[in-house]
């Protein structure tokens, strides 16, 4: 049986300028200047540049955006426009513009990419057509480290598929033998064990070290991969030095081939462009935001006596309410992006500034250990913005201080209390374990235990779980894999 019934739900609905204010938010330095090309480019109204000191004949002054409140009324965005009708924008991954001097930028030289690289080395070997097809084929599943996570059985499939070549696992597992000689050594490997032994196979096979490495790869990779150093020792019946040889040849190899071959215009390759820039001088610390990050923009005063003159034309045509129609929304558009960029850096400013009040002994000099506990909360609650907000400005920004430059997720931290009732910060607990592992005897490494009993002795009140914890978030690996011959 159907019944019907009335429900209130109190649901919140971004508008259409809110979402792009939160986008603009999140987009760092590196990416703003695009924006704001891209809108310029999509909008006529909006001109890039300072504020003209005198107007074209016939415009007031209060017409532009900085200018007074007076007549504001008559070119209102919701008078005219719908929020349907704003543009959407769109954010690009780039970071250039006309007027920028580029004395800072890095150059790039253009060159091989990774896959350019394979295909030519390649095409100087005597192949078949189809083992050619075969070979660029594989190549192009060949990921960025220098792998092929494909199953050659699967290959197989999709070249019957989607190129219509029958071929065999045979055929093609002799194809990726040529690739796998290919430079550099190791590339093609289907794992890391098969990595590693195409490039000790290529090494000086008169050296024992290097047959001795050879066999412990192939028969006791698992064992050697978990650093049980004693049952290799004892089942090829070796001497502890035989095996620190082995290890030092292993460690010359490298896990992944492809890294040495990086897309010059990678994320990770492009550099650092920070959002703030932190100068200390005798009266204090001076806190602006990058210039790159403060662009001058203005209403286009051509657009702003075209609406001034339809407005004077009393003319009811269909034609001219479209023309007035288009002015008005160029021009309110332009206006809401001024206004969103002018928010942005706002946000940004006193954001930044919270956090430079609240790690203010920090920044004197960098010294970690007196960073504060602090959380995106306590950031919030100093500035009025919603955490989110605060979580927004501090992703993917960084800031340039007079000793480096740090992202700004950097100087958030949880904290813990010593014996002495004494609030510490996460970080300096991880630098406790980071100096302890890094000053271990490696042959017996610190157990998670034993970190544990020393961190308690120096009067923190802490948990092996959470031990164990911070040593993941570092990157360190338990004790029996950090153990050494």
């Amino acid at each position: 049986m159907l019944k019907q019934r009335l429900q209130q739900k109190l649901l919140q609905k971004l508008s259409p300028q809110q979402i792009q204010m939160i986008k603009l938010l999140e987009v760092p330095t590196l990416q703003i200047e695009e924006r704001i090309k891209k809108e310029l480019e999509e909008n006529p109204a909006l001109e890039e540049g300072a504020e003209e000191d005198e107007m074209a004949p016939g415009t007031e002054e209060e017409d532009q955006f900085e200018g007074d409140d007076k007549d504001q009324e008559e070119f209102t965005i919701d008078d005219y426009i719908e929020e349907d009708d704003i543009p959407e924008y769109r954010l690009q991954a780039k970071n250039t513009s006309k007027d920028d001097e580029r004395r800072n930028e890095i150059p790039f030289s253009v060159g091989f990419s990774f896959h350019e690289h394979l295909e030519s080395q390649l095409g100087l070997r005597d192949l078949t057509e189809k083992q050619k097809i075969l070979g660029e084929y594989i190549i192009g599943n060949i990921d960025e480290d220098g792998y092929l996570r494909r199953e050659i059985a699967n290959i197989v499939d999709d070249l019957a598929f989607l190129q219509n070549i029958e071929t065999t696992e045979e055929e093609l597992e002799e194809v990726l033998k040529i690739i796998q000689d290919l430079e550099p050594s190791g590339v093609g490997a289907r794992t890391l064990q098969e990595c590693l032994l195409l490039q000790i196979a290529k090494r000086d096979k008169a050296h024992p070290s290097a047959q001795l490495a050879h066999t412990i790869l192939e028969s006791y990779f698992e064992e050697f991969s978990k650093r049980h150093y004693d049952k290799i020792v004892a089942r090829l019946n070796i001497s502890e030095n035989e095996l620190k040889a082995v290890i030092e040849e292993v460690l010359k190899l490298n896990p992944k081939p492809g890294g040495v071959y990086s897309d010059p215009f990678s994320k990770s390759s492009q550099p650092i462009i920070p959002d703030f820039i932190l100068e200390l001088s005798e009266d204090g610390f001076d806190l602006h935001l990058n210039s790159r990050n403060q662009p001058e923009l203005r209403l286009s005063s051509a657009y702003n006596e075209m609406l001034q003159s339809y407005s004077r034309d009393k003319s009811q045509k269909k034609e001219m309410k479209d023309a007035v129609q288009f002015v008005k929304q160029k021009i309110d558009s332009a206006r809401w992006f001024i206004d969103a960029i002018k928010q942005r850096q706002n946000t940004l400013l006193l954001t930044m500034n919270a956090i430079l009040e609240y790690q203010k002994e920090y920044f004197v000099d960098g010294d970690e250990t007196r960073l504060r506990p602090m959380i995106l909360k306590d950031v919030a609650e100093m500035t009025g913005f919603d955490i989110s907000t605060v979580s927004r400005v501090a992703n993917s920004k960084f800031i340039q201080t007079h000793f480096g430059i740090f992202p700004l997720k950097f100087f958030f931290s949880e904290g813990l209390q010593t014996d002495t009732g004494e609030e510490v910060s996460t970080r300096e607990i991880k630098r406790i374990l980071q100096d302890c592992i890094d000053n271990e005897e490696k042959r017996r490494p610190l157990t998670d235990e034993r970190l544990t009993e020393i961190l308690q002795e120096k009067g923190y009140q802490i948990a092996r779980r959470t031990v164990a914890k911070y040593r993941e978030q570092l990157n360190i690996p338990v004790a029996r894999l950090r153990k050494e011959i």
